[in-house]
C-alpha cells in the first residue's frame, strides 16, 4: 500500500496538468488563511472568546465560515451568504419552470447563468448578514460601538471579503482538484484543530475518561462511516453492441456504477445552514427566551434537543434526495446509453431505461441519506450523553473534514488514472 502511494505521489507532482491543480489548489486556500487571519478593529478578545464558547449556534455557525467568524477578519462571513444563495436559487428550480429549463435543458450556457442568479443574490445576503453580526457583537460587547459611517464602511469590506472567497472557491473547483467550497470550509476546521487539540487536553480530567473515550469511538465510526458510503457503489449491469464484420455480432458486458452518496457532504452543509438560520435571526434581533408567537415556537424547537436533532436528520434527509435530483439525470443516462448502443439487459432502451434508473437511484440514495442523516445527528446525540457543547461542534467539524478529505482523494486518484490509462 505504502509503495502505491509512493508511485501515485510521484505520477502526480511529475505530471505537470496534477502539479499545477495541486499548487493552485494550496494557494487558493493559503490565500484564505491570510485573509482569515486579519482581523477587524476595536474588537474584545476576551469577550470574543467567551462569546464563542457560552453560543453553540454560533460555534457551528464558525465551522461554516472556516473560522473565519471566530476572529472577526474581515472574511468573517466565509462561504456562507454563496451557500445561502445556492440553496434559494435551487430550491427556487422546484417553484420556478423557467429557472429548472435553464439549469436542466439549457446546457452549460444555462448552468453558468443560473450559478450568475446566485453571485448576484449573495452580495445582498453576505451585507444583511455582516450587519446583522455587526449589531449582534456590540450589543455582546465583543465590538466598540460603530457610528453610521464606521458601521457602512464595514459593511461593505465584510460583503467584500464574501465576495471575495466566492470568487477564490470558484476559481478553486474550475483550476484545482475538488469543490473549492468545500475546501475553504476544511481548510477553516484543520487550521483551528491545534487550538481545539490543545482545550481538549488542557481541560481534561480523570473523571472525563469516559466522554473522551466515548467520542474517541464515535470520531472513528464517524470517519469509518463516510468513507464505506462514499466507496459503496450500485453497478447496473450495461451491454454494448459491437459489429465485427464476418464474425457477427460481439457484447461487450460492463456496469454502470451509481453511488450510495450521490450528493457527499453539500447535505450536511445545506442542513446545517437551513438549522442555524432562524436561530442567527433571534440572536441577532435580540428576542428573548419568553418572546411569543413564531420567534417563540422557533426558539422552543432549539430548545429541545430531541425535535432539533429530528428536524436537522430531516433536513439532510431530504436535501441528499435534492441535492442528487439536481446533479444526476436518469433522462440524460438513458439517453447516452441509447446513442452509444447500449442497454440494461432485460429493459427496453428509452423511458423503461429511464425508470428503471430512476427507481434505484431513489433506492439508493433513500438508503444513502438515512447513513447521512444518522451520522451527522451523532454528535448531537454524544453531546446529551456527555453534556460537553465542543463534542457536537468537533463531531461536525469532523464530519466535513473526512468527507472532503475522501472527496479530494478520489478526484486525485480520477486525475492519476487518467494519466495512467
Amino acid at each position: 500500500m505504502f509503495d502505491t502511494f509512493v508511485k501515485k505521489a510521484k505520477l502526480a507532482f511529475s505530471d505537470e496538468d496534477i502539479r499545477r491543480r495541486i499548487l493552485y489548489t494550496l494557494g487558493g486556500l493559503f490565500l484564505f488563511r491570510v485573509l482569515a487571519a486579519v482581523p477587524a478593529p476595536g474588537i474584545d478578545p476576551t469577550n470574543l472568546t467567551q462569546f464563542f464558547a457560552d453560543n453553540q449556534v454560533f460555534g457551528l455557525l464558525n465551522v461554516l465560515t472556516g473560522g473565519g467568524l471566530s476572529s472577526i477578519s474581515i472574511v468573517m462571513l466565509g462561504i456562507g451568504p454563496y451557500i445561502t444563495a445556492a440553496i434559494i436559487m435551487q430550491l427556487m428550480t422546484v417553484m420556478s419552470p423557467k429557472l429548472k429549463s435553464m439549469y436542466h435543458d439549457e446546457g452549460q450556457a444555462g448552468k453558468r447563468k443560473f450559478t450568475q442568479y446566485s453571485r448576484l443574490l449573495t452580495v445582498p445576503l453576505a451585507a444583511i448578514q455582516g450587519f446583522g453580526f455587526l449589531t449582534l457583537l456590540q450589543r455582546q460587547g465583543v465590538l466598540g460601538q460603530l457610528d453610521w459611517f464606521q458601521m457602512l464602511t464595514s459593511v461593505i469590506v465584510i460583503t467584500a471579503g464574501a465576495v471575495l472567497l466566492m470568487w477564490i472557491g470558484e476559481l478553486i473547483t474550475e483550476f484545482g482538484i475538488g469543490n473549492g467550497i468545500s475546501l475553504l470550509i476544511f481548510a477553516g476546521i484543520v487550521a483551528r484543530l491545534p487550538q481545539a487539540l490543545s482545550q481538549l487536553i488542557f481541560q481534561f480530567t480523570r473523571d472525563q475518561l469516559f466522554m473522551y473515550a466515548a467520542f474517541l469511538v464515535a470520531a472513528v465510526a464517524i470517519v469509518y462511516g463516510i468513507v464505506a458510503v462514499t466507496e459503496a457503489k450500485r453497478p447496473i449491469p450495461i451491454t454494448y453492441s459491437k459489429q465485427r464484420g464476418e464474425g457477427g455480432n460481439q457484447n461487450v458486458s460492463t456496469y454502470l456504477p451509481l453511488k450510495l452518496n450521490q450528493a457527499g457532504v453539500m447535505p450536511i452543509i445545506f442542513g446545517l445552514s437551513i438549522m442555524l438560520f432562524p436561530q442567527m435571526i433571534i440572536n441577532v434581533l435580540g428576542y428573548g427566551p419568553q418572546a411569543g408567537g413564531v420567534i417563540g415556537f422557533l426558539q422552543s424547537i432549539y430548545n429541545n434537543d430531541v425535535l432539533y436533532a429530528a428536524i436537522y436528520f430531516v433536513l439532510v434527509f431530504l436535501f441528499t434526495f435534492f441535492y442528487t435530483a439536481i446533479t444526476f439525470e436518469p433522462d440524460s443516462v438513458a439517453e447516452n446509453l441509447q446513442k452509444s448502443g447500449a442497454f440494461i439487459p432485460g429493459v427496453r432502451p428509452g423511458e423503461s431505461t429511464r425508470q428503471y434508473i430512476a427507481k434505484i437511484m431513489s433506492r439508493v440514495t433513500f438508503s444513502g441519506g438515512v447513513f447521512l442523516g444518522l451520522i451527522a445527528i451523532l454528535p448531537i446525540i454524544m453531546q446529551q450523553i456527555t453534556g460537553m457543547q465542543r463534542l457536537a461542534i468537533g463531531g461536525t467539524a469532523l464530519l466535513i473534514v473526512v468527507a472532503v478529505l475522501v472527496d479530494v482523494i478520489k478526484r486525485l486518484d480520477g486525475q492519476i488514472a487518467m494519466r495512467q490509462y
